[in-house]
This record gives structure tokens, sequence and C-alpha cells, in this order.
């Protein structure tokens, strides 16, 4: 044997051993990673490939299927009372995500500056709370708050206000607009936390550089802080834009889509398609188009947030 296939023979062996060693770590990471791709696929793809099916079929639960082709679809789209449920939708978007965003960055920035220490733990402590508490019990609650002899009018008559007090969760003007409330306060906490926990990241050399350039806190908080936290913004925007068009627990205990249509969202029209009227098919096809308006509305956020600049 030559001296050269000689050498070369070591370092074969050293590539064999090394690919078996890296075969074997990938089939122990798959084997960790199973239990949760099978939960994932019978409680996530099993359900969405169904829907699709049943998009495509006249069904109420029980009888035979009879296929209809995209008539569903076509029914979404010409029935005001379905598409008011997608325009409503995108009017949560606005309480949902942007006000809490928005207010979120500015509560973030403040209490980076001033709230320290023990008191700005429990001042994050306190604005995450509505986190921990269940939907349905925020809904409840705010019903009651919001209710002709609630707290929110009762406060309105104590400062001389009783001529704008009202049934607000019963009011055609003003239903969606107090669930909008709701949906920021239970919001406006994630997103200051995770703006805040974004903001401790951020190299504090940048500030004094601009402080010394004569720069102040509006200044630094738009040409510094907003640029620098796009990915935590693009987080909070992709949370709050999916909770708003996906919106159900909170708007079916404090209205259940009423008063009329005046707060009917998809997912409260899909549940009452799928489980009152027994449309299946229909209710399906709303489901589907929900999911790709969804991904249409998240997908450039994801995108713009990984840019360079917002």
């Amino acid at each position: 044997m030559r001296s050269d296939d000689r050498s070369a023979a070591p370092a074969f062996s050293w590539w064999i051993a090394l690919s078996r060693a890296i075969r074997r770590e990938a089939l122990i990471g798959w084997l960790f990673v199973l239990p949760a791709l099978i939960m994932y696929a019978v409680f996530v793809l099993l359900p969405f490939l169904l829907s699709v099916r049943y998009s495509f079929y006249r069904w109420d639960g029980i009888g035979p299927m009879t296929y209809v082709g995209l008539k569903n679809y076509r029914t979404v789209l010409e029935v005001p009372n379905l598409l008011e449920t997608i325009y409503n939708a995108f009017r949560l978007v606005a309480y949902f995500s942007f006000i809490p965003v928005t207010l979120g960055l500015v509560v973030a920035s403040v209490m980076y500056r001033v709230a320290t220490g023990s008191f700005g733990a429990a001042a994050r402590t306190v604005l995450f709370l509505p986190q921990v508490i269940p939907l349905v019990a925020a809904g409840i609650i705010w019903g009651w708050l919001l209710a002709l002899p609630g707290l929110i009018n009762e406060i309105l008559r104590a400062i001389g206000l009783g001529s704008v007090t009202r049934a607000w969760l019963g009011d055609f003007d003003w239903a969606l607009p107090s669930v909008g409330l709701i949906g920021i306060w239970v919001l406006l906490g994630f997103c200051t936390v995770l703006l805040w926990t974004g903001m401790t990241k951020l190299d504090p050399a940048l500030y004094e550089s601009a402080r010394i350039d004569g720069a102040g806190w509006f200044t630094e908080f738009i040409k510094i802080t907003v640029p620098l936290l796009r990915h935590e913004i693009g987080v909070c925007l992709t949370v709050t834009v999916t909770a708003a068009l996906a919106a159900f627990d909170i708007v079916y205990v404090a209205t259940a889509g009423g008063p009329g249509n005046a707060t009917a969202v998809p997912g409260i029209q899909i549940y009452i398609l799928a489980f009152t009227q027994q449309r299946i098919g229909l209710a399906s096809a709303l489901a589907v188009m929900l999911m790709v308006l969804v991904l249409v509305v998240i997908l450039p956020i994801q995108r713009l947030s990984r840019e360079t600049n917002l």
C-alpha cells in the first residue's frame, strides 16, 4: 500500500465516525421532538385539513355531505353579515394591536428611565396581571364594569357626566370600542413588558452619545429606541394582530356578537354557523378564509421586523 493511501485511511475513518455521530445526535433530537410533532399533527394539521375538505361540501355535521365546490366561499364574500364580521375584526386590530403597541412603547420607555428597582418590578407585575387572568373571567368582569349600573357609569355620574352614561356593551355605536377597551387592558401589559425587556438590552452608550449631540427624549425615542426594538415590535404586532383577527372568547363572553351584528367577528360567526345552524361547510370556508387572512397580514409584519429599518 502506498504511503498516501495509508494516510488517507485514518482521515476517511474519522469522517465516517463523525457522520455516524451526527446522525445519532439528529436521531436523538427527532425523538425528543416527535411527541410534540404528533400532538401538532393530531390537533392542528389534521383539523385544518378536515376544515379545508369540509369547506367544499354542504353538511349539517350528521347526514351525508354534498359537494358544492367553491359555493361556500362565494357565500362568505356575498353575504353582507359575513363580510361585516371580517370588517369588525380589522376594526379590532386598531384596539387590540396598534394602541397597545404604541402605549406599550411609551410606558416601557418611561419605566426604563424612571421606574427602577422594586418599584419598577411591582409596576411591571401589575401591568402583566391581565395576561394571567383567564380571558373569560376578564370578559365577565368588564361586562359588570361596563353595564348600565356598573362602576364605569357610577364614576361618570359622580364627576358630573351622567349624560354620557349608557349600557356600553349594548350600544350599537359603542359596543365594539368597549370590546376594544378590554383588549387594550389585556394586551398592554404583554407589550410593555416585552418592549421593556428589549430596552434593557440596548447599549446605554447610544443614548449618551445622542445626549452629547443635544438630542431630547423624543428624538432618542424615535431615532434610537424604536428602530432598535424592531424585532420586539414585530413580535408584539404578530401576537396582537392575531388576537384581534381570531378574537372569540372576550367577544363571546362580553357581547356574544351583539347588539345585532355590531361586535360579530369571524370567530363568533364560525361558532354560530357550525354549532347553532349546523352549516359545517360554510363555517369551515369562513375558518379557512380567516386563516389565510391572518397569514396575509402577519407575514409582511414578520418580514418587515427582520429588515434593517422598520
